[in-house]
């Protein structure tokens, strides 16, 4: 098998298996799901392009930082909107079950964050990063960081309970991809 075929090979496996879990991430950073699926797949394409020199153990928190990185220049950068006469149809919501209801619950309070407090929080709490690693990856300072995780926090909590959300089982809500498979890293108070 030559050296090129293989490396592919390699990536579609990885690919296959970082899918679900990069367009859980993006859905939590964006709050949409069509951009979430748009940002997964761009951040494996680059991630593609870069293949040979990517430490294959550590695929996944390099494709990571690669969504992460393509989410905050959309932010900085944000895209042009039009209105149109006629709106897009929305998905009917459907009576789902009870963590379905909490994970919605968590997405609009996620909404309700500024995106770089949502980027902090899901960074912090959802892949479990340290405070200095999230500080690296958006290129901000350590105390603000800090900062905006503490903030980002308060008004979840405010948001949340206002809203007479269940604290305790959002965590697992938040580990739970939309496709009923736990996702490593859930949430950390």
């Amino acid at each position: 098998m030559s050296g090129r075929r293989q490396a592919d090979e390699e990536f579609v496996e990885f690919a296959r298996g970082s899918s679900a879990r990069l367009q859980q991430a993006a859905y939590l950073l964006t709050g949409d799901r069509h951009q979430a699926e748009e940002a997964a797949q761009t951040a494996l394409v680059r991630t593609y392009a870069a293949w040979s020199r990517v430490d294959h153990d550590n695929a996944y928190p390099y494709a990571r930082r690669v969504l992460v990185n393509l989410l905050t220049d959309r932010w900085r950068r944000p895209l042009r909107e039009y209105a149109t006469e006629v709106m897009p149809e929305r998905p009917v919501p459907r009576d789902m079950a009870e963590d379905i209801a909490r994970r919605r619950t968590l997405f609009k309070a996620l909404g309700g964050l500024s995106a770089k407090e949502r980027a902090v929080v899901v960074m912090r709490h959802y892949f479990d990063q340290s405070e200095a690693d999230v500080a690296r990856d958006l290129r901000l300072s350590l105390s603000a960081v800090k900062s905006l995780n503490s903030r980002g926090l308060a008004k979840l909590r405010s948001s949340l309970a206002s809203a007479g959300a269940d604290l305790a089982g959002l965590n697992r809500s938040l580990s739970t991809s939309t496709t009923g498979e736990t996702e490593p890293g859930g949430s950390r108070s």
